[in-house]
């Protein structure tokens, strides 16, 4: 079994694609068990995000994997599987694990550091364990990767570094309006993008904040946290807001727009601004068209990130340190765990043949008494111990390096092990892991 990623990004696809393939909700759950109900995915993760849908997978054959994968992606978004594919990206074995633990960091992010990744490689990992599709490989590959973007983040800052997507978005913002703290700001959404937007433009101190959302408590409880003046809304009361606003961030999980420029038509031609972190898009693009209005989505963000990438040269190559030594580390680790059931099986199989043997010489010596024969037993077992310990500390030492799972199958050549013995093993450690709190 092996680790594939299977995926597209802003890197790879345009927004609208990314769109088409975003998704939430019970959508990602069905595809979730989609995915990993095929024959030859035995785990599945999906991380979601504004700019990236990405599957991990375990997986007992590559092209089996990425094609189930691909055929899942397609039939939920509704893309051509040959239009998709070639915006898909695909990592396996190593590459992957070297994929996820980069992902974790902000190397891949639109904006290079940003520190929500991380929370939503949490929920991917808590939606998996909660639906049962992971097991101890990618138990192991996400716990890993959190851990190994919270050392980036703590030993270089590159999550001060890069700013979040909401931040480049109100930089934008302040270059066409002019400093925010004379704004009357709305915020559509009260997700994290838009209690990110809600802590900057306070910040910023701007002049008012009106948070619209589908759920009362959760704007007012973003209201309660803003140290300038703010207040919260129903969606429902959003049309009557928008001719007074000065600047609209809009961040929902709604899947038809929001803000429409009919909405707008009428309401003066005074310098306005309008930021759209959604997929799908919540604010109509027709906005753009009205006098005084700016519009910047995803596509316009995309622009601001080779300034991104050139804030903290110095911490994103320390990241990128730090991935290289991780994830040796990991595969190491890795490669010396797939041993180990291959020596317990060994050991296990040595034991039973001095059993058979002490049984043995209990037969033919009746006449031994017990201290005799304890101390018989004690010499024998300890010159097996003896024996087995030096060749089975040595190969969990050389299965670390890469191909060493060569020695694993020499050691289950030499002494003619049960090919079934390891996997029983294997299998006992996995339900071990599984049965406890992570």
């Amino acid at each position: 079994m092996s680790v594939l990623v299977v995926g597209l990004s802003h890197r790879s696809a345009p927004v609208s694609m990314l769109e088409r393939a975003s998704v939430t909700g019970d959508d990602l759950t069905k595809l979730l068990h989609a995915i990993n109900d095929s024959a030859y995915v035995a785990e599945t993760a999906i991380v979601s995000t504004c700019n990236r849908v990405e599957v991990y997978a375990v997986v007992e054959k590559f092209h089996g994997g990425v094609s189930t994968v691909s055929e899942a992606l397609s039939l939920h978004s509704g893309i051509p599987l040959d239009d998709l594919s070639r915006h898909l990206y695909v990592h396996y074995e190593d590459r992957a694990i070297q994929h996820a633990f980069s992902v974790a960091c902000g190397l891949e992010s639109m904006v290079v550091g940003e520190g929500q990744i991380l929370g939503q490689i949490r929920q991917a990992f808590r939606l998996a364990q909660d639906e049962q599709t992971i097991g101890r490989t990618l138990h192991d590959v996400l716990q890993r990767a959190l851990r190994v973007g919270k050392r980036a983040h703590h030993e270089t800052g590159i999550d001060q570094a890069g700013a979040s997507l909401v931040s480049v978005g109100l930089q934008i913002a302040t270059e066409h309006l002019g400093p925010l703290n004379e704004v009357r700001a709305l915020v559509v959404g009260a997700g994290a993008m838009s209690g990110l937007a809600v802590a900057t433009l306070s910040r910023a101190g701007a002049r008012e904040i009106v948070i619209a959302n589908r759920t009362a408590g959760k704007a007012e409880r973003l209201a309660a946290e803003s140290t300038v003046p703010a207040r919260a809304i129903e969606l429902a009361d959003l049309e009557a807001e928008l001719p007074t606003a000065d600047l609209v961030v809009s961040c929902t999980g709604a899947t038809g727009l929001v803000v429409r420029a009919e909405q707008l038509e009428g309401t003066g031609d005074r310098r306005r601004f309008f930021l759209d972190l959604a997929l799908p898009h919540d604010i109509d693009r027709a906005v753009a068209g009205l006098p005084g209005v700016a519009l910047a989505g995803l596509d316009e963000l995309r622009t601001a990130e080779e300034a991104a990438h050139a804030i903290g040269p110095e911490a994103v190559e320390a990241v990128r340190t730090i991935v290289c030594d991780e994830v040796a580390t990991y595969l190491g680790a890795a490669r010396a765990a797939a041993v180990a059931p291959t020596v317990v099986a060994l050991r296990s199989k040595a034991a039973e043949v001095v059993d058979a043997e002490l049984a043995r010489l209990t037969g033919r010596l009746p006449e031994l008494d017990d201290k005799a024969r304890k101390e018989i037993s004690q010499t024998v077992r300890r010159v097996v111990d003896k024996l087995l310990h030096a060749p089975t500390v040595r190969v969990k030492e050389l299965a670390a390096a890469p191909g060493g799972d060569t020695y694993a199958d020499a050691l289950r050549e030499l002494f003619d092990l049960d090919p079934k013995a390891p996997e029983a093993v294997q299998r006992a450690d996995i339900a071990d892991i599984e049965g406890s709190d992570t």
